[in-house]
């Protein structure tokens, strides 16, 4: 059993590796597609495209979100194709947890 902090470095790992062999560029759907065929996640359980729902008082709105990747129900991994993350991606974030 793998314990948090290994296995964020084992995340980050396979991120750095799919951005080293792909370079910047791509749209984020090829990237978290590359990341879902790098080897160090493939022994480990996630989710792709994890829907999210809004809720607002009693109301469930099913237009919410969608996390890229949920690993092991612990880590939200959220891809970016930006130059430099923002305020509002930091609040996408927040949002999730």
């Amino acid at each position: 059993m793998l314990i948090e902090e290994e296995l964020s470095h084992r995340i980050i790992g396979a991120a750095i590796e799919a951005h080293r062999k792909l370079g910047p560029g791509l749209l984020e759907s090829a990237d978290e597609e590359c990341l879902r065929h790098e080897r160090s996640l493939s022994s480990v359980r996630f989710r792709r495209q994890l829907e999210l729902p809004v809720r607002f008082k009693a109301l469930q709105l099913d237009c919410g979100y969608r996390m890229d990747l949920l690993v092991k129900e612990k880590f939200v991994f959220e891809l970016k194709c930006v130059e430099a993350i923002a305020p509002i991606h930091k609040a996408q974030h927040l949002t999730y947890l």
